[in-house]
């Protein structure tokens, strides 16, 4: 019997960064306990939640008395902790690469159109502005991320295998094209690599509507 302390995961059924932690979890075949820390209620201003993590931002891990936050650290923790179904691949050229994508993603898109970011420009700008700064802002990193994978890609972002590479852009494409009406033709192989994402049970059972707080 495994004795080990059960994973527990602090996140947000809707939140992009959970998400992929959620995909990753499952992908490596990992139980957690779900924590829903719900956003749009302000519980990640509470204080045992800002005790977790000072930012105040989900996802947070907790694995015994280990606490990871953030969405790429928790992955490269899980990664060393947790080798089995590896989300790195052993090629240096394709490892740089999913941790390029993976970057792009939690760096320079993600944080880019986050909801209080967006309601600032409203607020400082003009109530089109928001909008405008989010898609703008996405496309880059799109356009970017058409360019890195194009030589790869194939069924999945670089091959036929998934990778950390994926489960940072599965949940980024829905989320976008949800959100901020993304037109995606724009984005070709994007757009087919998502399509095949749409078929992994693990990226289905990790998706906002699964969760246990979806309708929060």
């Amino acid at each position: 019997m495994n004795s080990s302390p059960k994973l527990v995961l602090y996140n947000f059924s809707h939140s992009s960064c959970s998400w992929r932690v959620r995909f990753a979890l499952n992908l490596k075949g990992l139980d957690y306990e779900y924590k829903a820390v719900n956003l749009a209620k302000g519980e990640q201003f509470r204080t045992e939640f800002e005790q977790l993590n000072p930012l105040r931002y989900v996802p947070v891990l907790v694995d015994g008395d280990v606490v990871v936050s953030d969405s790429l650290a928790i992955l490269l923790y899980l990664e060393e902790k947790y080798p089995q179904r590896a989300l790195l691949p052993d090629d240096p050229r394709r490892k740089a690469l999913n941790l390029q994508v993976a970057s792009i993603v939690c760096s320079s898109i993600q944080p880019l159109h986050m909801l209080a970011l967006v309601k600032r420009i409203e607020e400082k700008v003009g109530p089109e502005e928001g909008l405008l700064w989010a898609q703008s802002s996405i496309e880059k990193g799109f356009f970017a991320l058409e360019q890195l994978v194009k030589d790869f890609a194939t069924r999945f972002a670089t091959g036929e295998a998934l990778y950390m590479a994926d489960v940072f852009l599965a949940p980024q494409i829905a989320t976008v094209v949800m959100r901020f009406n993304i037109d995606m033709s724009n984005f070709p192989i994007l757009s087919r690599v998502y399509e095949s994402y749409k078929t992994v049970p693990e990226f289905r059972a990790s998706s906002p509507e699964a969760q246990p707080d979806a309708g929060s």
